[in-house]
């Protein structure tokens, strides 16, 4: 199949108010994704996934509209930050516009030049292989260099607007 423009079925779209709602009300995993580049620079996102466990490669998305994004275009890596019940705070500073997200947050530079945010226990850092350009966000393909994973934890999930988390008391039977 030849790849194809989505402005090409823009004429069969629903209407942005109907893909919004479709994934208001699904629930995803809160991460938080900070990249290598002149200054730290890090943004929430609920759009990581896992492509491929060999080799390792996992994909997220970054709006171009966003503050992050003059940084992210040209970063040559990342570090994902899965978040847990205990990173909300975390979780909203990241996603918040017109602030320094950074500012007394306690964290590292690791070699590879991302910022490493202290007390968050499940990270992945890799390299960014690949930029696709869609619409108004980029898919970026990271090849996991580098993790630490935590036994299982409360993960931190967000749905319509509001975070939650996961836990015994959740599972389905």
């Amino acid at each position: 199949m030849d790849d194809v423009s989505p402005s090409e079925f823009a004429d069969l779209a629903i209407s942005l108010d109907a893909y919004k709602n479709l994934f208001r009300n699904h629930p995803g995993g809160v991460s938080v994704i900070t990249v290598d580049g002149e200054r730290p620079a890090g943004f929430t996102a609920t759009s990581v996934i896992s492509v491929s466990a060999e080799p390792p490669l996992l994909v997220f998305s970054l709006n171009k509209s966003t503050s992050s994004w003059p940084i992210a275009e040209h970063a040559p890596s990342a570090v994902v930050h899965f978040l847990s019940k205990d990173d909300k705070g975390i979780a909203d500073r990241f996603a918040t516009s017109g602030i320094d997200r950074f500012a007394g947050l306690e964290y590292t530079i690791l070699e590879s030049g991302e910022a490493l945010i202290a007390g968050v226990q499940t990270w992945a850092q890799g390299k960014i292989i690949s930029r696709v350009d869609l619409g108004a966000s980029v898919l970026f393909v990271l090849h996991i260099e580098n993790s630490s994973a935590a036994d299982l934890h409360a993960p931190l999930v967000y749905q319509s607007r509001n975070y939650y988390h996961l836990g015994d008391s959740n599972q389905v039977s």
